[in-house]
C-alpha cells in the first residue's frame, strides 16, 4: 500500500490529463480565492496602509541587509518552526499538519505529472512520502481538532460542533482520510468501490481548495506577512501591532 502510486492506477477509468488539469484548476482556485479574500476583507489595503504608516513613523531607516535578515528570521521562526505558538502542543500539531500537508501536496504533484501511468514506474519513495504526509496531517489535525481547539479545550464545547472557521481543518482531514481509504480500496481490486472512494476524495479535496474564501486557508499567507511587518516596525521603532499569534493560540 505504501509503495504504489494510486494516481497511476487511475488510468483504468480516467485519462492522466484529467488529473493534471484538475491540479492546475485547484492551484488557480487557491490563487483566486486568496485574492478574493484579500479584496473582500481589505487585507491588502490594510497592509499597504500599515506599511506607509510604519515608514512615516519610523525612527530610523532600515538597510537592505537588515530587511533581508528580518525576512529570514520571519521565515525560520513563523514559517519553519511556528514560533508564534507558545503552547508546545499547539505548535507540534501545527508542524505535523504543515509539513505533512507539504509532503502530501508535493508528492501528489510529482506523481500526477511525473509518473501518470503504471508504465512510468514510480519510485517507491514518492508514494511512501505521500502516505507519510497524509498520516502526519491526520495525527496533527485530529490532535488539534479533538483536543486543542479553543472551543473544545477552553469552552467545553463538543468536538463535533462545527463553525465556519472549522471548514479548512475538516476538509483537510476528510481529504487525507479518503485519500488513504481510496488507496486501500484500490488495492482490493474492486473497481466500483475504488471509483466511489476516489469520488469522495475528490469531493473533499475540491472543497479544501475551492473553499479558500470561506475558510482559514488564506491565513497561512497572511500570518508570515503580518509577522514580517511587525519585525520591521519593531526594528524601525514604529510598531503598534500585537505579537503575532496572540489571538490564534487556541484555534
Amino acid at each position: 500500500m505504501f509503495t504504489s502510486n494510486p494516481f497511476a492506477e487511475l488510468t483504468v477509468f480516467l485519462p492522466p490529463l484529467v488529473m493534471q488539469i484538475y491540479i492546475v484548476l485547484m492551484i488557480l482556485a487557491v490563487a483566486l480565492g486568496t485574492l478574493f479574500d484579500m479584496l473582500h476583507k481589505r487585507s491588502a489595503v490594510f497592509f499597504v496602509r500599515q506599511w506607509k504608516r510604519s515608514k512615516a513613523a519610523s525612527k530610523r531607516q532600515l538597510k537592505g541587509t537588515e530587511t533581508a535578515s528580518l525576512a529570514g528570521q520571519t521565515f525560520l521562526n513563523e514559517v519553519a518552526i511556528s514560533g508564534e505558538f507558545h503552547n508546545p502542543m499547539r505548535r507540534t500539531s501545527h508542524l505535523l499538519m504543515f509539513y505533512g500537508f507539504l509532503l502530501y501536496l508535493i508528492t501528489t504533484i510529482v506523481m500526477v505529472f511525473g509518473y501518470p501511468t503504471p508504465a512510468a514506474l514510480t519510485p517507491v519513495i514518492w508514494p511512501a512520502l505521500w502516505n507519510i504526509g497524509a498520516l502526519m496531517v491526520l495525527v496533527g489535525g485530529c490532535w488539534f481538532f479533538f483536543f486543542i481547539r479553543v472551543d473544545v479545550a477552553k469552552e467545553g464545547h463538543s468536538p463535533f460542533r462545527l463553525v465556519r472557521a472549522d471548514l479548512f481543518i475538516v476538509s483537510l482531514l476528510a481529504s487525507v482520510t479518503f485519500a488513504l481509504i481510496w488507496q486501500f480500496v484500490q488495492m482490493t481490486g474492486n473497481p466500483t468501490a475504488t471509483q466511489i472512494a476516489f469520488g469522495i476524495y475528490i469531493l473533499f479535496t475540491t472543497l479544501l481548495f475551492v473553499g479558500v474564501p470561506w475558510s482559514k486557508f488564506a491565513h497561512m499567507f497572511y500570518k508570515p506577512a503580518a509577522a514580517f511587518q511587525r519585525r520591521v516596525e519593531e526594528a524601525n521603532g514604529s510598531t503598534d501591532l500585537p505579537s503575532p499569534g496572540a489571538h490564534d493560540e487556541g484555534r
